[in-house]
């Protein structure tokens, strides 16, 4: 049996430190609680839509590689959600957002050429 690859010393150590907007403190991941992608557009009236639309709503998402809005709570602080914008392949945090300044800043994105 091939033996199990395990993480160094460092690898084991790194997690995502996030500053909560809210606190206005950082914390370790572990605090935290992943709510998903962010800014996901509601349908207007979900009854008028057929079945694969709305399984679309609720289960298709974006799932990029490189810069991601996200979802999360601070679930062992205040329990507030608030916006992160992260790249998935680096993990690296671009910055953190309550979600009203988080709205902005995404549609600002969205919006530039």
């Amino acid at each position: 049996m091939a033996p199990r690859a395990s993480l160094t010393d460092q690898e084991s150590l790194s997690m995502f430190v996030f500053y909560c907007p809210h606190c206005g403190e950082k914390r370790e991941e572990e605090e935290f609680a992943y709510g998903g992608e962010a800014f996901i557009e509601r349908p207007e009236k979900p009854e008028a839509i057929s079945d694969e639309a709305w399984g679309d709503y609720l289960f298709m998402r974006k799932n990029p590689k490189g810069w991601h809005w996200e979802m999360w709570q601070h679930a062992t602080g205040c329990r507030k959600f608030f916006v992160v914008r992260r790249n998935t392949a680096t993990h690296a945090v671009q910055g953190t957002w309550t979600l009203a300044e988080g709205r902005k800043a995404y549609d600002a994105e969205e919006s530039a050429p």
